[in-house]
């Protein structure tokens, strides 16, 4: 494995940073990572992380569903039904966003399951997955070639919408995607962005075991604040901020996994409850947030 260091902040540019906390990845390596965070704006990153040629052996695993098909043990089978409900829940909120349709590219778009949902609803669709297996399932359930890196999507013309769920925390060249996402899109276009967010009530409760930090795989640590800092930096402005409701159950099931060496469900299925209800009382600070943006 080769490690690397980020020396400069995507988000304000400063080389100032300190340890912030320390976390295992409990998926693949039992590996302990740091969580940095900047002294001048408080993003956070896993730094050092493994490079991009060293990266993959962290995604080798029958358990990290979005990459697999899998639906063996109860967790994987929770996933799959409620997948079907959030599919449908992003099928409607780009159709709201562009109700005449258009091209749209989904980028990590995992095993095809979005693409094929809003190519089925009336959109041209184009696809980034960097994992062979699941580009490979991608690319079966769409019948469209789907790429394997941004570049070969560099000729394309602008996007009407742009997703990435559950993908930019992941983005080893944080500065070179944001840059290509401003150029691929357009005034009037959409950039739709869902990640984690460090400050719900159910990281706090888990701390340094809190599923959503899972290291190395999430190089990036965002919080709403510092988030809108970033797409303000290349051109975009938040125009709307929505929870992701499922996602607390998911992250609190995993999260007592990790804890405990088995899931604790009714524990998981409460704090899930509390996170959300914590989240609509007190700012938004829900487990998950979709972020929908434009360009300036």
């Amino acid at each position: 494995m080769t490690l690397e260091r980020v020396t400069t902040c995507p988000v304000c540019g400063s080389t100032n940073f300190s340890d912030w906390t320390a976390c295992q990845d409990n998926l693949v390596s039992g590996e302990t990572f740091t969580i940095q965070q900047c002294n001048e704006c408080k993003f956070k990153l896993t730094n050092p992380r493994p490079d991009a040629a060293s990266i993959g052996r962290y995604y080798e695993s029958d358990q990290y569903i979005s990459h697999s098909d899998t639906k063996e043990g109860l967790l994987s089978r929770l996933y799959h039904s409620v997948r079907k409900i959030t599919l449908q829940q992003k099928v409607d909120l780009i159709n709201s966003l562009q109700p005449n349709k258009g091209r749209l590219l989904d980028i990590g778009c995992g095993s095809g399951y979005f693409v094929a949902a809003s190519q089925k609803a009336g959109w041209e669709i184009a696809g980034m997955e960097p994992d062979t297996n699941a580009r490979a399932q991608a690319t079966q359930r769409t019948g469209k070639k789907i790429a394997s890196s941004i570049d070969e999507l560099a000729a394309e013309k602008p996007f009407d919408v742009i997703t990435l769920w559950h993908v930019l925390e992941h983005v080893h060249d944080l500065p070179t995607t944001m840059s290509w996402l401003r150029d691929h899109s357009k005034k009037g276009s959409n950039l739709v962005i869902a990640v984690p967010n460090y400050l719900s009530w159910d990281s706090k409760q888990y701390n340094q075991q809190w599923a959503a930090y899972d290291v190395p795989r999430h190089l990036y640590h965002f919080a709403p604040d510092t988030l809108k800092k970033l797409l303000s930096k290349y051109g975009f402005q938040v125009n709307e901020q929505r929870p992701m409701l499922f996602d607390a159950f998911y992250v609190n099931l995993l999260s007592t996994k990790y804890r405990d060496g088995k899931s604790a469900y009714f524990e998981s299925f409460w704090n899930g409850i509390r996170s959300n209800w914590d989240a609509y009382q007190n700012g938004g600070n829900y487990s998950s947030l979709i972020y929908v943006a434009q360009v300036k």
